[in-house]
C-alpha cells in the first residue's frame, strides 16, 4: 500500500514544529509495519529526500503546493491531509480515500495571527473540511470543537491521542535554584506576555526564590525580550535545540502554558515525561490530558490572578510540588507513540476503501 502524507512542512523545514513531530512519531512507526508511506510539502531547498524510512516529495511554496497535492494524491492508495495551517487540501476531490488530521481548529485562533482581510477568508476555507468522510482528532475536545464551529459530522470523526517518546523525554535531577519554564513558539494565541505578567503577580504576592525561564522563537521573540527587562528573574533564551529542550524540561521544576487553545497539548505532555508537573489555561485538550492535583493544574482561561495564586501556593508547599514530579511522569505513560501508530494502523485496516 503506498500511503501519502499531505502538510505543508517536513520535519528539515526551517519552522517544523509539533504538527511535523507527530506525522513523523507515527507514520515512521508505520513503515516497520510495511506501509510504503510518502510526505508532500513545500520546497525550501534543504533537507534529504527520507527521513525514518518515508520518502519526502518536495514541491511547490504555501500557496501552490495546494494545487500540486491534487495531483500527487492521484498516485496513492491512501492519502492524509494534515489540516495544521487551517487550510484542507481537499484530496479527497482526487482520491476517495482520504483522511484528514485536524490538529486543532483554527477558527478562533486566526484572528489572533491574521489581519481580517486574511484571517475571514482563511476561516472560511477551513470550514471546507465538513466535505471529508473520514477525520482523525488527537482529543475528544478538538472533536466537539471540529463538530460545532467547522460542522464536520461527529460520526465521522476516531479520536486517535498523539504520544510520547520516552527514551528521549525522562526524568532526572532538578535544578538546585527552582524555576518555572514556559516553552513554546513565541505566537500570540500562545500569550508569552501572560506568563511574564503572572510572574510579576505572583512575586508581588510573595514567590522567592523562584527564577521563570522562557524558551522559543517566533514572531513575538523581541517583544518578549524587551517586556522581560521589566520583570525581575526572567530569563529569556530564545529558540533552543533539542537536547537544550529536554535539558530544561526536566531540571525545572514547574512548566507553564498559557495558550489559547491547545488541540494536543505535546508540550505539557513531554513536560510531565521528564518528570515537570504543569499549570495551564483549562483550555482544549488540556482539560483531558492534565489531571488535577496529579500531574498539574489548570485555571479558566485569561486568570493571570489565579494562575499567580496557584504559582505561589505551590512553591510555599513544595512537598506537594516535588510529590507531583513523580506522579507526573506516571501519569504521562498513559501516551505512547507505538500505542498511537497501533491505533492508526488499525484504522486504517478498518478502512474500505483501500485499492
Amino acid at each position: 500500500m503506498k500511503l501519502l502524507i499531505v502538510n505543508h512542512r517536513d520535519p528539515f523545514h526551517p519552522k517544523a514544529g509539533g504538527a511535523e513531530r507527530d506525522l513523523l512519531e507515527t507514520f515512521s512507526r508505520l513503515v516497520k509495519k510495511g506501509v510504503d508511506v510518502y510526505w508532500l510539502s513545500e520546497d525550501v531547498g534543504r533537507g534529504p529526500g527520507e527521513v525514518s524510512g518515508i520518502h519526502l516529495i518536495r514541491r511547490g511554496n504555501p500557496l501552490t503546493l495546494h494545487f500540486r497535492s491534487l495531483l500527487e494524491a492521484t498516485k496513492f492508495d491512501l492519502v492524509f491531509d494534515s489540516v495544521a495551517h487551517a487550510v484542507p487540501f481537499l484530496s479527497n476531490l482526487v482520491n476517495r480515500c482520504t483522511v484528514a488530521k485536524i490538529h486543532h481548529v483554527h477558527q478562533q485562533v486566526l484572528r489572533y495571527e491574521l489581519p481580517p482581510h486574511l484571517a475571514v477568508p482563511v476561516a472560511w476555507a477551513e470550514r471546507l473540511s465538513r466535505f471529508y468522510k473520514r477525520v482523525i482528532v488527537p482529543s475528544r475536545s478538538t472533536g466537539e470543537e471540529a463538530v460545532r464551529t467547522l460542522k464536520v459530522r461527529p460520526e465521522r470523526i476516531t479520536v486517535i491521542p498523539e504520544g510520547i517518546d520516552h527514551s528521549s523525554y525522562t526524568p532526572g535531577e532538578k535544578s538546585d535554584e527552582p524555576f518555572i519554564l514556559w516553552l513554546h513558539r513565541m505566537k500570540r494565541y500562545k500569550n508569552p506576555l501572560h506568563a511574564i505578567e503572572v510572574f510579576r503577580l505572583a512575586k508581588g504576592r510573595g514567590l522567592r526564590g523562584v527564577k521563570l525561564v522562557v524558551a522559543g522563537g517566533g514572531d513575538l521573540e523581541s517583544q518578549v525580550r524587551e517586556e522581560a527587562k521589566r520583570v525581575e528573574g526572567v530569563e529569556v533564551l530564545g529558540r533552543v535545540g533539542e537536547e537544550r529542550k529536554r535539558e530544561l524540561l526536566r531540571r525545572a521544576w514547574l512548566f507553564m502554558s498559557t495558550s489559547f487553545i491547545e488541540g494536543w497539548g505535546l508540550s505539557v505532555l513531554e513536560a510531565n515525561a521528564s518528570g515537570t508537573p504543569a499549570v495551564g489555561y483549562r483550555v482544549g485538550s488540556l482539560g483531558e490530558i492534565i489531571v488535577e492535583g496529579v500531574n498539574g493544574y489548570t485555571v479558566p482561561y485569561g486568570d493571570l490572578n489565579k494562575m499567580a495564586d496557584l504559582l505561589v501556593n505551590l512553591f510555599n508547599d513544595q512537598r506537594r510540588l516535588r510529590a507531583m514530579w513523580s506522579s507526573a511522569y506516571l501519569e504521562s505513560l498513559k501516551y505512547d507513540w507505538e500505542k498511537t501508530a497501533e491505533m492508526y494502523h488499525e484504522f486504517i485496516e478498518r478502512l474500505e476503501c483501500i485499492k
